[in-house]
């Protein structure tokens, strides 16, 4: 990959972080609500949410993953990211992570999203696999991952240590045989 690609749904688009997009992520990164059930403190500073946008694009720059921006078509506000991380290229897999700002949290926007990220991951990237580890608590990511048809595969226990305690991880997953059924 040497540009980032864009991708566009009905009603999105989702492109590359930029430095003007600081705001955006601390906006929602800064809210409890958000980092309830992520890897990471709610952010007290902008430099957190610029330092994550950096971390990100490196992340594509040397080919470990991709994180998309995503915003409404009017608008150039970002409102969440979704992407891949862990990517395993030997394996022809990785694992997928999203957030969304909870102003729109409950409309459909998610899975909107994990549908054009979900086929890029398949026939662009060449994924055999795409996996999904979350809080087992989360159920919202839960409800989100089942309609975009992943297969719920069990509960690691422990799996995590977050703010100072250990989370079990459900992992779910999606198999490109499977996807392509139904696409």
């Amino acid at each position: 990959m040497s540009n980032y690609p864009v991708l566009e749904t009905e009603r999105l688009i989702l492109r590359q972080l930029r430095i003007e997009d600081t705001d955006d992520l601390y906006h929602y990164f800064s809210k409890d609500e958000v980092t309830k059930f992520y890897d990471l403190q709610s952010f007290t500073d902008p430099k957190q949410a610029e330092a994550l946008i950096h971390n990100w694009n490196e992340k594509f720059e040397t080919q470990r993953g991709i994180r998309w921006g995503i915003t409404f078509k009017p608008s150039d506000r970002i409102i969440g990211t979704c992407g891949f991380h862990n990517w395993s290229k030997k394996h022809f897999k990785a694992e997928i992570g999203y957030e969304l700002t909870p102003e729109y949290w409950r409309e459909g926007i998610m899975t909107e999203v994990l549908h054009s990220v979900i086929k890029y991951g398949f026939q662009e990237l060449g994924l055999n696999r795409i996996e999904a580890l979350i809080d087992s608590d989360n159920i919202s990511s839960r409800k989100v991952l089942e309609k975009s048809r992943f297969n719920y595969e069990g509960l690691l226990k422990d799996y995590f240590y977050e703010k100072e305690s250990f989370v079990d991880a459900a992992i779910f997953s999606i198999i490109k045989t499977d996807y392509l059924k139904f696409d």
